[in-house]
């Protein structure tokens, strides 16, 4: 098995703990992923998982949630 890998994305439009509740959950959902810790006042959302995840699929989870993903990934 791979190294876990650990993935930080600025997700735009959170204004509460609800909104932040719901990000995790979808991202949560994806599959391989292990652990995620969504921070409302910095709007970074940092994802632990089993592999590195494509944009694409972080972003369609975001969008699930109803926000969107920031133009960078952070460091």
């Amino acid at each position: 098995m791979a190294a876990p890998s650990t993935q930080t994305f600025r997700v735009d439009g959170m204004t509460c703990g609800h909104c932040s509740g719901a990000v995790a959950a979808e991202l949560s959902a994806i599959d391989g992923v292990l652990a995620v810790d969504v921070d409302l006042d910095t709007g970074r959302a940092v994802v632990e998982s089993d592999r590195e995840l494509a944009r694409s699929e972080v972003e369609a989870a975001v969008l699930e949630a109803g926000y969107s993903l920031g133009d960078e990934v952070l460091p």
